[in-house]
Formats: structure tokens, C-alpha cells, sequence
């Protein structure tokens, strides 16, 4: 794959720390990865295999996350911004993703929302239109108000394939912070924790206190209170370290007042190994912070961060002292005596066994993102795909542009073959028609499409159930059945269809094994359809009065074989005479071409060949019509061949 991924750190390192991470992943795993950061430059960047493009930089002070400055501290002008906007739409077109990752928007960073914004319409008019995800850590702070909650929902649903979430639900789940409604929930991703250090071995005995405040200067006053603190437990050594987001006269002062067994000094690259060997470790509860004590195993003294209502480091702090783990001191009620008591209070306690925490976040997102965008193999892509170019070619100068439609077969339940085909119909912007089985209907169902836009309803038979007699083809609606039995049949499909779908479902009948009695297909009008669909090339313009039939004609599994994937050269050939068809003369020149898959089946093969198609198609500029569109007119209310 190629992977663009888009982050800007405005206050401490830690955004970018994940998302370098996740960079690192996806390079390790063969993926060619671009890395945009926006924030100010830092020694965090990827090691080798990683592009990295650094836009002109922008941070804020303290908790005002409204103001942008430049290095100097300077508000940000317009001519900055643009240059920003102007470097990620070249970075984008130069990378050519097939996957773009916004680290926290549109969770976060309002402020930059024009350059997100930017980028994403860009994304989301390419042919092939890469997927997009967001890329967000465990606990979020929410919208205070309902305007830009909705302003949030509006984003998600407009642009957004995935949400990756860096955490471990059975720890905290996203709902803890955030309201996780209909549209987000079907979208969310647990990824466990991001934890790019790996393995550290903790020491045969533990000894020492150790205090860190991340990257800025905001863990100052926590600096100040340990000095201080540290002087009323003697019996152990401290060490403070100090980022670099601290000046250096700063830094100077607290060295000079710290006591003998006290060492104060800059943030250190072993700072994992420091924490393995430690007793107590003093810090914020930042996301990587908790993640190295969580690797590494010391008893943690927590100070969260909560300026500005910021409440994320309290949350994750509280989660975590509620399971026996840590210690928390308010930053409002911080001073050395209140710190030294949560560290004697620790000190005196009897340590319980460490948590059970997912910490393999960014290996398991680039599996979720593989599994939302198969790769084809080195054979599946030296296809041969010149048949179909030939034929789009002999068709349009012929000024005929061939259309298609997808219907997929046999959906009653929310699956993750469900996830993917609905992703990949999203992705290339296809739409896509589910035949339901009504009489299997389940409610996750309803529940997983009934917010999708182009999924339309149709009403594949009602029990999938074959009547035919021994010996001969399965049909749910063959010839041997009474006719009243089916016309019984068919009306309750229609009626059970109905009511769990409302609007989305269609009056079209798709008889199960594409196999239906004439005499059935003539009552098909009287009993309220409106449209049919079967698998095949039609003869008639018309299968009945009033009713109109939409086939599909490429289905790439070998039904009769191994199950899997017809040859794929068989099925490019297939594909072009249906292309070629169109301009043919032919009864059903004007259909749409169809596509039918079986997603419940389908294995690997059978995904790459579709997503190679669509990919193909959407490179030549090939449309698709919603069954919708396909079976009403343009205002809605009528077929194109009879009357509702």
C-alpha cells in the first residue's frame, strides 16, 4: 500500500510520537509511507523507509490551543497557512496513498481544520479515492457544545472509512469520553496501545524514585514541587529529568536547588530502562507516559494535566488508580507535601500485580488497514486488462458509455465480510444493492446499513430454501412449486423486507439461485414488484408488463469448481463482451452491466479480484448507478419501462 499520514503536535510531543510509530509499522511491513508533520521540529522523526515532510511549523502556548505561533512565538498569518495548505495537497498528489490517516481530526484540532479540510476533499475526489481513517488515542476531550458535535458528525460521515483507536476497550473504551453514536460506532477500531519502544527487563530489585514531564514546559511546576519534596524522603535516590521544552535557566535553578541525593538532568533516550529499574515513577499521565510505565512496571504517582478543562490525564489516571495501579495528585492541589504523601502512601503499600494491557497498537493498525484495503499479489497484478480497454474504447466511439451497478447476495447479519464490502462499495463510490434473505433478517443488520448512504434493499426470495425435487438444480421459485404458494411466499419477502428496512428497501425481486418460473415472473407486478434481477444476458426488453428487469453478468467465483476465483482471464474476457454488448444492438443494450458477489463467501482471491476491478474501472473513468437510480427514474416515482 501506500500510506500518507498527516499529524500536527501543537503542544508536547506526544501526537507525533504515535504517529511516527505508526509510520515506522507500516514501513516495517512493506507499505511505502509518507509522514507529514506540522508541528515544530523534532528528533522524533522516522527512521529509514519513511518519507517525512515537514510543513512550515506552528505550536501554541500553554492551553490556548486557539492561537497559532510560529518558532518565534509569533501569531501565524494567512501566507504561512496557505503555504501549509500548498505543501500537503503537493505531498498528496506526489504520494498517491491508497490510505490516508489524520492523526485526531476531526476529534481535535479545530484550529487547523482548513488544512485537514484541504486535504480530505482532495483525497476524496481521486480515482481511485484512497480509504481514509483517523488515527485517535484512547481517552478524547468532547464538545462542550452541540454545534460542534455536530459540525464532528458531519465530518466523520462525509469523509471517514475508519477510526483506529489506540487503546484497550477492556481498560477504557472511547464511549468514556466521547459520545459514540450510530454513525461512529460501525466505524471504530480497537488497536490496543501504540508502544514503540518494546520490551524493557525490569531490574532484580527495584530502587529510586524517577520524575518526568514529557517534551514542554507545562510539567514545571511538578519539577519545582518533587525538589521540594524530595528533601523529606531521603532514604532514596531521585532522579528528575527535564525535556527540552524547558529553558535552559530554568533547568540551571532547579539543578542548583535540588538536594545531594537528587539528580536533576535533561530527558534521556534510555528513559525505559531508568523506569524498568525504578520504584516509583513521578509523572502527567500523557498517553506515552502511561504506556512506558505500563511496559516497564514501576508504581506511578500521577499529576494530570488539566489546564484549559483539559480532562484526558485525569481520566486515564482515574481509570487506572480505580484498578489498584496509582496514585493521583490534582495539579490544583499540587505542593511538595501533598506530593511526598502520595509517594509515601505508595511506598507503604503492597504492590498488586500488573495489569493486562493490548500494547501492540501500531502492528495491529496496519492489520486493520490491510484488512479494509487487500493488496493484490505480485500475479493478480500482471492481469491482463487490455480486453476491457479495447472495449470501453470500441464502445465510446461508438458514443456509448457502458454503466454497471453491484448487487451482492445473502446479507441478514452484521458481519466483517459485511465491514469490507460496504468499505470497498465506499471507497470507489459504487454503491451497492444487498439482497436479503427476509425470513433471516437479523436486527445488527438493520442496525449496521440503515445509516449507509447507496445501500439500497432487495428481496431475495424469503428463506433461501430450495423446493426443487431430488436430482435436480436448487430454486427456492421453480416451476415444480404451486403457483400460490409462491405468489404466498414472494408477498411475505416483500412485507418482511419492508418492515425492517422502510425506504431502503426496493420493490425488486432476486429470486435465490437466480432461478424463477415464468408464470411467477408474470404475477411478480400483481403482488406490488416493481423490478427484477436474475444472472444472465436477456433476449426480451421486457420480462412481464410493468416490470423491469436489471441482471447481473460478471460473478467471480467458480460455483462449480473450487469455490474461489474463476480464471481471472475468463472473467476479463466475460467483462468485455458484456462492455462490447452495449453497443451491440443487443435487448438489453441499455442495462447497466452487473456485478454479483457473495460477500459471506468470498475469500481472498475473490476480494482482490474485486477491489483490482473496481480499482480498474474507476481508473478508466466507468461509472456506477445505485439500484435506485437504476430501477426508477430521475424524480423517483416511476420505472423507466411501466408505471408504479
Amino acid at each position: 500500500m501506500r500510506v500518507l499520514i498527516a499529524v500536527t503536535h501543537l503542544l508536547g510531543a506526544g501526537h507525533l510520537t504515535r504517529a511516527a510509530a505508526l509510520a515506522r509499522a507500516f514501513a516495517a511491513h512493506g507499505h511505502d509511507t509518507t509522514l507529514v508533520s506540522g508541528g515544530m521540529p523534532s528528533t522524533l522523526i522516522p527512521r529509514e523507509g519513511v518519507t517525512f515532510v515537514q510543513l512550515p511549523p506552528v505550536r501554541t502556548k500553554g492551553a490556548d490551543f486557539r492561537t497559532l505561533l510560529d518558532e518565534e512565538g509569533r501569531p501565524v498569518g494567512e501566507e504561512r497557512i496557505a503555504a501549509r495548505k500548498a505543501l500537503l495537497l503537493e505531498t498528496l498528489h506526489s504520494a498517491k496513498p491508497d490510505c490516508v490517516i489524520t492523526e485526531l481530526f476531526p476529534f481535535g484540532r479545530r484550529v487547523l481544520a482548513g488544512e485537514f479540510l484541504t486535504i480530505l476533499e482532495e483525497a476524496r475526489a481521486m480515482k481511485p479515492r484512497p480509504l481514509i481513517a483517523s488515527s485517535i488515542r484512547d481517552i478524547l476531550v468532547a464538545p462542550a457544545k452541540p454545534d460542534k458535535l455536530a459540525e464532528f458528525q458531519e465530518r466523520l460521515a462525509r469523509f471517514y472509512d475508519a477510526v483506529l483507536v489506540h487503546g484497550d476497550e477492556s481498560l477504557i473504551s472511547l464511549d468514556a469520553s466521547w459520545p459514540v453514536d450510530d454513525t461512529l460506532h460501525p466505524l471504530l477500531r480497537y488497536t490496543g496501545y501504540v508502544d514503540d519502544g518494546g520490551e524493557v527487563a525490569a531490574g532484580a530489585q527495584r530502587h529510586g524514585i524517577i520524575v518526568s514531564g514529557g517534551s514542554s514546559a507545562a510539567s514545571l511546576p511538578l519539577y519545582r514541587a518533587a525538589v521540594e519534596a524530595a528533601k523529606s524522603i531521603a532514604d532514596r535516590p531521585w532522579r528528575i529529568l527535564i525535556g527540552h521544552g524547558l529553558d535552559e535557566t530554568t533547568f540551571n535553578d532547579i539543578r542548583a536547588s535540588a538536594p545531594p541525593h537528587v539528580s536533576v538532568e535533561r530527558a534521556r533516550p534510555d528513559f525505559r530502562a531508568l523506569l524498568a529499574g525504578a520504584e516509583i515513577s513521578v509523572s502527567q499521565a500523557g498517553y506515552n507516559t502511561v504506556v512506558d510505565i505500563l511496559r516497564t512496571g514501576p508504581s506511578p504517582v500521577f499529576v494530570p494535566f488539566e489546564a484549559g478543562h483539559e480532562t484526558e490525564q485525569r481520566l486515564r489516571a482515574e481509570q487506572l488508580k480505580e484498578r489498584g495501579q496509582a496514585e493521583i495528585v490534582s495539579e490544583d492541589d499540587l505542593t511538595p507535601q501533598t506530593l511526598a504523601t502520595a509517594i509515601r502512601s505508595v511506598l507503604q503499600k503492597a504492590k498488586v500485580a500488573p495489569l493486562t494491557v493490548a500494547l501492540d497498537g501500531a502492528r495491529e493498525s496496519v492489520a486493520q488497514i490491510e484488512k479494509l484495503i487487500p493488496r493484490a499479489s505480485a500475479t493478480h497484478l500482471r492481469w491482463n486488462w487490455s480486453p476491457v480497454e479495447n472495449a470501453l474504447r470500441h464502445t465510446r466511439a461508438s458514443n456509448i458509455e457502458p454503466l454497471f451497478w453491484w448487487r451482492d447476495d445473502d446479507a441478514v447479519a452484521h458481519t466483517s465480510q459485511l465491514d469490507r464490502l460496504l468499505s470497498l462499495s465506499t471507497r470507489y463510490a459504487t454503491g451497492i444493492a444487498l439482497a436479503s434473505i427476509p425470513g433471516k433478517i437479523e436486527p445488527s443488520f438493520v442496525e449496521r446499513v440503515k445509516g449507509e448512504q447507496g445501500v439500497d434493499i432487495l428481496v431475495h426470495g424469503l428463506t433461501h430454501r430450495s423446493h426443487a425435487p431430488a436430482g435436480e438444480k436448487k430454486a427456492e421459485f421453480g416451476e415444480h412449486r404451486p403457483l400460490e404458494f409462491m405468489k404466498r411466499d414472494v408477498l411475505e419477502g416483500l412485507r418482511l423486507t419492508r418492515q425492517a428496512f422502510g425506504a431502503k428497501a426496493l420493490p425488486v425481486f432476486v429470486p435465490p439461485w437466480n432461478r424463477i418460473s415464468p408464470s411467477l415472473v408474470q404475477s411478480l407486478g400483481q403482488l406490488g414488484f416493481r423490478g427484477l434481477s436474475t444472472f444472465r444476458d436477456r433476449t426480451r426488453p421486457e420480462p412481464a408488463p410493468g416490470l423491469l428487469q436489471i441482471n447481473t453478468h460478471i460473478d467471480p467465483i467458480d460455483w462449480h469448481g473450487t469455490r474461489s476465483l474463476i480464471e481471472p482471464d475468463a472473467l476479463i474476457a466475460t467483462l468485455a463482451a458484456a462492455i462490447m454488448r452495449r453497443s451491440q444492438g443487443a435487448a438489453d443494450a441499455e442495462e447497466p452491466i452487473g456485478l454479483l458477489t457473495h460477500h459471506l463467501v468470498h475469500d481472498e482471491a475473490v476480494w482482490t479480484f474485486c477491489e483490482r476491478l473496481l480499482d480498474h474501472l474507476s481508473r478508466n473513468n466507468v461509472g456506477f448507478v445505485f439500484a435506485s437510480t437504476a430501477f426508477w427514474d430521475e424524480n423517483g416515482s416511476t420505472l423507466r419501462n411501466g408505471t408504479l
